[in-house]
């Protein structure tokens, strides 16, 4: 890889919980703040994650549900004749490392911490991303809902039980990531994978719906990339970013679309050597 990639999303959510919080049951993360929602990057990952494998089962994906890493990790040194999988030296834990990167599309993105008892080492990815973060603060909306049935036979008499569900009437958020092409050169990670790395970006919430995201109810709004080129950069991450600005057309109304947004990028502003690529 020869240019170092920055990038923006900006997606929304409408009468959807974009991010629950397990540990405030279920709500939509929020900055306790500020008020503004949040969006981990570990979700924003498993998106990419679960639409690759979905889309393109070639690719391999190391974090699935049920996956058992060490029996994974032992894939490798099997797959490379390298001995005891418990017992790896150095020089065989870095040739284990170089396999799974090969073999796993996520390793070679996102990096793993693959050094337990079957010791593959540590990858550190070469694509990052932030905390999606709302543009505005955002409001959580309770809603009961009711069930007919009951699990256990015994609960039959109890009839209806009641529940509840947490959604959010609009928010726009914003994220940011990184493409560091030093470490794509160490994980093997290829133009052709950032492409589809974008891809998947771009039709994160296609597969993706549930009860607490029905269709249509998040969207990818804008994928803006910033390709400098070469390697090291012509301007830092941050300056990039601070070229695009999101507002509110009408700060009287509470947003409830993407149309009551406007994005702007000072064009005039990139740096030479930086190209905007305008990929949504």
């Amino acid at each position: 890889m020869k240019n170092r990639y920055d990038f923006i999303l900006l997606f929304d959510a409408q009468d959807a919980n974009p991010n629950g919080d397990p540990d405030a049951g279920n709500l939509p993360r929020l900055d306790a703040e500020s008020g503004q929602g949040l969006v981990t990057d570990v979700c924003l990952k498993r998106k990419v994650r679960n639409f690759i494998q979905t889309a393109h089962p070639d690719q391999r994906i190391y974090f699935t549900e049920g996956a058992v890493h060490n029996q994974q990790h032992a894939e490798a040194y099997k797959a490379l004749d390298l001995g005891d999988a418990k017992k790896g030296k150095a020089a065989e834990r870095d040739k284990a490392k170089a396999w799974m990167c090969q073999n796993f599309y996520d390793i070679r993105t996102f990096g793993a911490v693959m050094s337990t008892e079957v010791n593959c080492g540590q990858v550190r990815g070469p694509v990052q991303l932030s905390f999606a973060r709302s543009i505005d603060p955002i409001v959580s909306s309770e809603h009961a809902i009711t069930r007919t049935s009951v699990t256990n036979e015994k609960d039959i008499e109890k009839g209806r039980t009641m529940g509840r569900k947490f959604t959010i009437p609009y928010g726009l958020y914003r994220a940011h990531g990184f493409v560091n092409p030093y470490l794509a050169e160490q994980t093997g990670f290829s133009d052709d994978d950032l492409e589809l790395f974008f891809t998947a970006v771009e039709n994160a919430f296609q597969f993706d719906q549930s009860a607490a995201r029905p269709a249509g109810s998040m969207a990818v709004r804008s994928l803006l990339v910033f390709k400098h080129d070469n390697q090291l950069g012509k301007a830092p991450s941050h300056a990039l970013f601070d070229l695009v600005r999101v507002q509110r057309t009408d700060e009287s109304k509470a947003a409830r679309a993407f149309s009551d947004y406007t994005v702007s990028v000072d064009e005039a502003a990139v740096p030479e050597g930086v190209t905007l690529i305008r990929r949504i």
